[in-house]
């Protein structure tokens, strides 16, 4: 006998349910249905588990249909590194006004650090490979961490696929397009496609993100603001004699020698000046010491900057709203925020102080004389 759904096939005849009743006893019945569903159900989950395609095949349009464009401004955060961005973006993490893209954002092409530059006869296709974030593949396969080294690691649950498929529908769906237009499609794809998100809901003033070294380069803040005539800069200045014991300890390569190191600090605070003088209101400059020794009062008037509520969870740096661990080169134990690097140029020789202060001295007063001030 081969037992089908609720009937019983004899010779190639098939008996109906008040035949199988009549040949077999309650409880065989009872066991023959729970057989039933133990079997249905292996060959419904060996279905879902065959082939991840499958499982994808409508989530575009799912996501389409239940998520909001983003088409918020950008809040680009960007300056030298070792300088407090990273700080600042874990901060904006989980307002209820933002979105914050956690990671650096990596749309650059061909490099991080210069502007993509979007042509609008290339295909969407094109533009999707000009900005997708490299780092996804290796976040979405192991997790979120801000460097390789460090070992606290976060669940990021995101699918680079959906994000394509989401972007080209998201641009297909438009009768004209602008560049602004591509940047907003791929914004809308990349917190559509990061599922695990737990600010994605509610209106959204600005999209924060940090990308070091970008607002460096004069041309790239040119196309910046010519994408996001409502955008927005804001970079932070550190004190050079505790700036460069951590860019030397971060990377001996880039920052090993002292006049090599000075001169790519003084170029970052002479692009600030002139980021300020060029864009007035819509740049703002900080000190970072004031990040890290009047987070409060720093964080208020951020808040202000951009037209959002202050929110205690600007107080508190977060991954998708769980506290993180500073991202320091020094050894560290506590979340939040630390103090120590207000006093990293006690690692400095008395000629490495003196040195620094004849480099940078000049160019340093007249940043300090464009920062916000918090007496």
């Amino acid at each position: 006998m081969v037992f089908g759904k609720f009937a019983v096939k004899v010779a190639n005849f098939t008996l109906g349910g008040s035949a199988v009743q009549s040949i077999i006893a309650k409880e065989g019945r009872i066991s023959l249905k729970s057989c039933y569903k133990t079997l249905m159900r292996k060959k419904m989950l060996a279905g879902v588990f065959k082939e991840n395609k499958t499982q994808l095949k409508s989530q575009p349009e799912v996501c389409s249909e239940n998520l909001s464009p983003v088409t918020s401004p950008l809040a680009l955060i960007s300056q030298i590194q070792r300088s407090g961005g990273s700080l600042l973006s874990q901060l904006f993490d989980g307002h209820p006004e933002i979105h914050a893209h956690p990671h650096e954002l990596m749309i650059g092409y061909p490099k991080k650090h210069i502007w993509p530059r979007i042509e609008l006869n290339d295909s969407p296709e094109r533009w999707f490979e000009i900005l997708f974030e490299d780092m996804l593949i290796q976040h979405s396969q192991g997790g979120y961490k801000k460097e390789r080294t460090q070992r606290e690691t976060f669940p990021f649950i995101f699918l680079p696929s959906l994000q394509r498929k989401v972007f080209l529908k998201y641009v297909g769906s438009l009768e004209s397009i602008t560049r602004r237009d591509v940047f907003d499609a791929y914004m809308t794809s990349y917190f559509g496609a990061w599922l695990s998100n737990q600010n994605c809901n509610g209106q959204k003033r600005f999209v924060t993100a940090f990308t070091p070294r970008l607002a460096m380069v004069q041309e790239n803040m040119k196309v910046f603001f010519e994408i996001y005539p409502d955008g927005r800069l804001i970079s932070l200045i550190r004190d050079p004699k505790n700036w460069y014991p951590s860019a030397r300890r971060h990377s001996i390569k880039k920052y090993g020698d002292i006049e090599g190191a000075l001169r790519q600090w003084k170029e970052n605070a002479q692009a600030m000046h002139r980021n300020k003088e060029m864009y007035g209101e819509r740049v703002c400059l900080l000190k970072f010491e004031d990040l890290i020794g009047k987070t409060e009062t720093c964080m208020r008037y951020l808040a202000s900057f951009l037209g959002i509520e202050f929110d205690n969870v600007l107080l508190v740096p977060t991954f998708n709203k769980i506290p993180i661990r500073a991202n320091t080169t020094f050894t560290i134990e506590d979340q939040g925020i630390i103090n120590s690097p207000l006093s990293r140029y006690k690692a400095l020789t008395g000629e490495e102080i003196d040195a620094i202060e004849r480099a940078t001295s000049e160019i340093y007063q007249l940043v300090l004389s464009r920062v916000a001030r918090f007496e």
